[in-house]
């Protein structure tokens, strides 16, 4: 999985291709016969919008409202592309190609400022919880230990930023250490084969590197609650004309996170088979995933002062990605956030 990467200068090449791609899925009927499916709405929308999703597991369960029929149930017309490349989606999305992607609010930060249609968070789907890390080798064994030690990561991405975090928390900065700015799958490979001091990155490209011998986890992602929100992000055209679908979008999520837990064995096997990964696997990368209820989103698009709050972490992350010149300038951060959908369904179902 490549994600947290912006390559603005290959939009026109993702956008053909994003065609062709999406011309080319087919819908799966995983549905079964002893199921009844849930009644369905009048569709709101006539042309149905385009929403992306590609290999994270906060964003497997999207699956689900395809093979259950939850879109339909909430009145909205949705054609969900799997990309096996997150960073296509990211690009397709920021291109005009498609009207939805799942994203995290680095990469929405990122784009946000390029983006043809605007960038918007309207509901968090998950909070990484594990599955993001940073690995050292045997003689590592706390923060303090990397100064002046070499880690292996790619520039400017989630990567980098939880890194980032943990010196900053041990009383360090990220001048103490030396970056080693590889493309991620190749920052893993050379910490595994010893050629840096550490890695840091999300999986599965943490489990190449734990395949050096005696390496082990320093840290991660749990270490800092709410620093890696995986969002469904939509553009600001479709919520200035279209917000009815908007509003259904997030009515079906929270409706995906019902069935999850009403059918626990018939979710866990559309999320399994959409991921393409063995039971095992699956287990794992669900713990290391935690799938933000009503009230965390509620919390979450709150202000504060902790990077529980998006608004303080959109901040935080915008400062990082600008200092190490990822970014130009931050865009308006104000405008990359709304909770109106959220609110909306916690008053109706107040």
């Amino acid at each position: 999985m490549k994600r947290r990467s912006i390559l603005p200068v290959l939009l026109a090449f993702f956008s053909t291709l994003f065609i062709t791609f999406s011309c080319a899925q087919q819908p799966t009927d995983t549905g079964t016969a002893e199921d009844p499916a849930p009644e369905t709405a009048a569709l709101i929308n006539e042309e149905p919008i385009v929403m992306g999703y590609s290999s994270w597991a906060g964003w497997w369960p999207w699956a689900i409202a395809e093979a259950e029929g939850l879109f339909e149930a909430n009145g909205v017309n949705v054609n969900l592309i799997w990309f096996d490349g997150y960073l296509e989606s990211m690009q397709a999305l920021a291109s005009g190609q498609l009207d939805a992607n799942c994203q995290t609010l680095n990469d929405t930060i990122s784009f946000a400022g390029e983006a043809v249609n605007g960038e918007v968070a309207v509901v968090v789907n998950d909070n990484s919880a594990g599955n993001d890390k940073v690995i050292v080798a045997p003689d590592i064994n706390t923060v303090e230990d990397l100064v002046g030690k070499s880690v292996a990561l790619e520039e400017g991405v989630v990567g980098d930023f939880l890194l980032t975090l943990a010196l900053e928390d041990a009383g360090l900065s990220r001048e103490d250490v030396n970056v080693e700015n590889l493309e991620t799958g190749a920052a893993a490979a050379a910490f595994a084969a010893g050629q840096a001091d550490g890695f840091a990155g999300w999986v599965p490209f943490w489990e190449t590197a734990l395949s050096r011998e005696g390496s082990k986890e320093l840290t991660s992602s749990a270490d800092f609650p709410g620093a890696i929100p995986d969002l469904l992000v939509v553009t600001q055209i479709l919520i200035d004309e279209q917000p009815e679908v908007v509003q259904a979008l997030v009515n079906t999520w929270f409706d995906i996170l019902a069935f999850i837990d009403d059918n626990q064995e018939r979710a866990y096997e559309i999320m399994a088979d959409r991921a393409s990964v063995s039971a095992e696997d699956f287990e794992r990368y669900l713990e290391g995933t935690r799938f933000f209820t009503l009230e965390d989103n509620l919390e979450a698009f709150t202000p504060g002062d902790s990077m529980v709050h998006m608004p303080f972490a959109a901040e935080e992350m915008a400062d990082f990605m600008v200092g190490v010149g990822f970014i130009p300038e931050a865009p308006d951060l104000e405008a990359v956030l709304d909770d109106q959908f959220v609110t909306a369904y916690a008053d109706a179902a107040a």
